[in-house]
């Protein structure tokens, strides 16, 4: 059988990311939902990524992609753009390997991200209104100084170490016919869909977006990355651009992926207090995402459901603000 590679990456390279971010990532629980298998008479199941030490499943890109370092990269520190959560996975992983780290972000990220960074010791640069002005000043820094640039998603060890998720949910779960991805930059949909269809062409492998600035969504539709107007939104991390020279992601999402779905902001919203009263957890928008979709399905043709929920990196006040709503 012919070896699965999408562009240059392949399902060793998960398995030797497993192995690498052991000591660091927890294997997350897989929770089966009732109500929302009652709904869609089908089995679906929660990824928590959202019990993660750094709250979101970013921490597993990005601790592969430092640990693969080398001692000298390492000594020269590491600089990363972020919506918030990638951010703290990199100020996490560099405190822990002792390796000074800069997070450059925009004015749009929540204030708890913010100072959940600060605690983590990691040096905050806030640069303009949206991804992009973070993006460009942190490889500003780069060629200033010669730190290593820890992308958010286009990069192979960071899709590599998002993958390993699939392997925990092959493990739990080996009858999964379809996994519901949030998508943003694509990092977490390339790794886990090159590592479900090695294994299974035919598993079907939904992305979910809102329908304020979904990036890989009109970019897919456009058959090049795009650059869109960023609003605010309840899924505050899945905002951000592709990178004219996308190299990865965008590529592996085209290839990989069956479906691309957009979900209203109060269909985010309803996802949120959906985990909140039924599993009594509060997730970010960007998890409540996925669930909102599932919400507004009648049925499903599938029977093996697995939907990443992939953060809790929440403000207090949008909690208070939607209990007051629905």
């Amino acid at each position: 059988m012919e070896r699965m590679q999408v562009a240059g990456v392949t399902i060793r390279d998960v398995w030797r990311a497993q192995k690498r971010i052991a000591s660091i990532v927890s294997k997350t629980p897989l929770l089966f939902s009732q109500h929302l298998s009652d709904r869609l008479e089908a089995n679906v199941y929660l990824k928590l990524e959202n019990m993660q030490p750094t709250g979101a499943f970013k921490l597993r890109g990005a601790a592969n992609k430092i640990l693969s370092l080398t001692r000298e990269e390492k000594n020269k520190g590491v600089a990363t753009f972020s919506t918030g959560n990638h951010g703290i996975a990199v100020a996490h992983v560099a405190k822990a390997a002792n390796i000074p780290a800069t997070v450059c972000i925009s004015r749009r990220v929540p204030q708890e991200k913010v100072k959940k960074l600060k605690r983590l010791g990691a040096h905050v640069e806030i640069v303009g209104d949206n991804q992009d002005d973070a993006e460009q000043y942190c490889y500003e820094l780069e060629k200033q100084s010669g730190v290593t640039v820890i992308k958010p998603f286009d990069d192979p060890e960071v899709i590599a170490g998002q993958g390993t998720i699939a392997l925990e949910l092959l493990e739990e779960c080996p009858e999964i016919d379809q996994a519901v991805i949030p998508l943003s930059g694509g990092g977490l949909l390339a790794g886990i869909s090159l590592a479900l269809k090695s294994t299974d062409a035919t598993i079907n492998i939904t992305g979910v977006s809102m329908e304020k600035g979904a990036v890989m969504h009109e970019s897919l539709k456009h058959g090049r990355p795009i650059v869109l107007k960023e609003s605010d939104t309840l899924a505050d991390s899945l905002l951000g651009g592709l990178g004219p020279d996308n190299r990865y992601t965008f590529s592996m999402v085209k290839q990989l992926m069956d479906k691309s779905v957009l979900v209203s902001e109060d269909s985010i919203a309803k996802g949120i207090m959906f985990m909140l009263e039924y599993h009594k957890m509060a997730i970010e928008g960007a998890a409540g995402a996925g669930i909102g979709w599932l919400l507004g399905e009648e049925s499903s043709k599938y029977k093996n459901i697995v939907l990443v929920i992939s953060g809790n990196n929440v403000d207090h006040d949008t909690i208070r603000s939607l209990t007051g709503k629905y």
